[in-house]
């Protein structure tokens, strides 16, 4: 059954059983679900989300995919791999709208434009039908993102909503524990703890209750929420524990992969200059790397972004071969503080697709050797 929060600490009561079970400590992790916007009517069969992508009987000829992040940019690459045809449609003006842009920008040149993928931008699915396999087509109303102004109807075989995840936090008593949430997500504070509203100013801890993973916000993966459950059981036993999410990773897994983590370049000039500090960038190139070659996969980057008075790693950005694998030496680094100097010296296996961060540890501090 689902639990649920009684107004009363400790407690918890199973909403299929009606059964009270009392605890010293709860951790409410509900998780996410699927974000349909207004408008649009899913069956799950024809207009589907993640949900429903992973259960289709069928592959269909012409999928419009509502919305490109994470989750739409994965699904295009395994549809036009299966052989569909697929249209972006995408509220904002760029594609991948949350990725380091010039890391998108390639992503485009790479996963985009080779492939059966075509794109309309600046425009909200306003209206999305149902169809009938086979029988009658989804149909899609576009607007204007900015004027509202109706521009243009698709009819498609499919369509994927791709527009994000909310919380799954609706109906977990948290009215009964006077918790007022910020759209759903639980506001907490470094050690998980509950805090009573989303103004962290005013916010008072709820005593013995902790929220972790997509729930609460912070950084909705998987590995996250391990974390964060990892964190809060440290704190519950008295091993006070705080995870550093600026050096949690996050990985699109397409061909060639993308990975990072840390701010992108653009949110890293903004801060740099709040902060006071220069931000120093060096690239590294799978095209100079053997293994890489090899593979015949010679198209990506590894970009390196950190403060040029310390040397400290701030962000870095992969698109190529394994990148999901490789961030891992580079979340590593910004979380055990790891200067480029330090990374510059450390020796990298070869021939492996390691050595393309090892070019731009080494360019970081005027070291570049290929």
């Amino acid at each position: 059954g689902r639990g649920c929060l009684t107004g009363t600490n400790h407690e918890i009561r199973d909403e299929t059983t009606g059964k009270i079970y009392t605890a010293k400590d709860i951790i409410l992790a509900p998780g996410s679900i699927p974000f349909v916007p207004p408008g649009i009517t899913v069956d799950e069969k024809t207009v589907y989300t993640s949900d429903g992508a992973l259960k289709l009987e069928s592959v269909p000829e012409w999928v419009a995919i509502i919305g490109s992040g994470y989750i739409g940019l994965e699904f295009s690459d395994v549809y036009t791999a299966l052989g569909s045809e697929v249209t972006f449609i995408e509220a904002l003006d760029d594609l991948m709208p949350t990725f380091d842009r010039e890391i998108a920008k390639l992503a485009e040149r790479l996963l985009i434009r080779p492939r059966a993928i075509d794109y309309r931008t600046g425009v909200f699915a306003s209206e999305v039908t149902p169809g009938i396999p086979g029988v009658k087509p989804v149909t899609i109303k576009m607007i204007d993102a900015k004027t509202k102004e109706h521009v243009e109807t698709l009819e498609v075989d499919a369509a994927m909503v791709a527009t994000g995840r909310v919380p799954n936090t609706k109906d977990m008593g948290l009215d009964a524990m006077s918790i007022e949430t910020n759209r759903g997500f639980v506001n907490v504070n470094a050690k998980m703890q509950v805090l009573s509203s989303p103004d962290d100013a005013t916010a008072n801890v709820v005593p013995n209750l902790y929220c972790i993973g997509d729930a609460n916000g912070k950084m909705m993966l998987a590995h996250a929420a391990s974390a964060q459950g990892i964190s809060a059981i440290e704190n519950i036993v008295g091993r006070a524990h705080e995870v550093n999410h600026d050096a949690i990773p996050a990985a699109c897994f397409t061909h060639p992969e993308i990975a990072m983590v840390g701010p992108t370049e653009e949110q890293c000039v903004v801060k740099a200059e709040e902060e006071g500090w220069t931000m120093g960038k060096s690239q590294g190139s799978f095209k100079a790397n053997s293994k890489a070659l090899a593979e015949g996969e010679g198209n990506g980057i590894a970009k390196v972004l950190f403060k040029e008075e310390t040397g400290e790693v701030v962000a870095v950005h992969i698109i190529g071969i394994h990148a999901a694998d490789l961030i891992q030496e580079c979340a590593n680094a910004i979380s055990a503080g790891t200067t480029v100097k330090e990374l510059s010296m450390m020796v990298h296996t070869h021939p492996t697709l390691c050595e393309v961060l090892d070019e731009a540890f080494k360019g970081a501090v005027g070291m570049a050797a290929h």
